[in-house]
């Protein structure tokens, strides 16, 4: 067990023949005694500042432990995210390239759909065409034939007219072949 100030303090000293000065000996212990109380408070207070960062060192310790399981935590939510962002994204590309696909289909339909009626319309106006040139032609050789210089021909006077006028008055009537030689 180690020396307390007051064991130093109490301690007696057998004397002897031509022994050691007392003073000197008492002035040294007391100075041995001062030095010794300072050494033990100084002890007392490192053992306390030891005692205390032990605690803190301790605080410390849960509190690093603490951020590492959050940090933990942390960096598994993290890559539950990421995970989860990337699976949604996966399915946000399919439902796009499916509506894209639908819209693509959709207007391929509409274009052949498109080609088909301008198909029908290239027909139509052929036929169309077709008949306006028949119908043209056709007039065409009705104005080329001589039926137009035989009516020129006709020279009706007036006292045919007039022939004309009195027979329908006497009401006779005219058969169309008279009709024709009148014209």
């Amino acid at each position: 067990m180690p020396l307390s100030p007051l064991d130093i303090h109490n301690k007696e000293f057998t004397r002897g023949f031509r022994g050691y000065a007392e003073d000197e000996v008492n002035e040294f212990l007391d100075q041995i005694i001062k030095d010794y109380e300072i050494i033990l408070r100084e002890k007392k207070e490192l053992e306390e500042k030891i005692k205390t960062m032990t605690e803190q060192m301790s605080h410390y310790n849960t509190l690093e432990e603490t951020l590492q399981k959050s940090i933990v935590v942390a960096q598994e939510a993290a890559e539950e995210v990421r995970r989860n962002s990337q699976q949604e994204s996966k399915l946000i590309i399919k439902e796009a390239e499916k509506n894209a696909d639908r819209i693509v289909n959709e207007a391929l339909g509409k274009a052949r759909k498109i080609a088909i009626e301008i198909d029908e319309l290239k027909k139509q106006s052929k036929v169309f065409r077709n008949r306006f040139k028949m119908l043209v032609e056709a007039q065409l050789d009705l104005l080329s034939t001589d039926d137009w210089d035989h009516l020129m021909q006709y020279d009706v006077g007036l006292t045919e007219i007039q022939k004309h006028a009195r027979r329908e008055t006497d009401e006779i009537e005219l058969t169309p072949e008279e009709l024709n030689k009148l014209l």
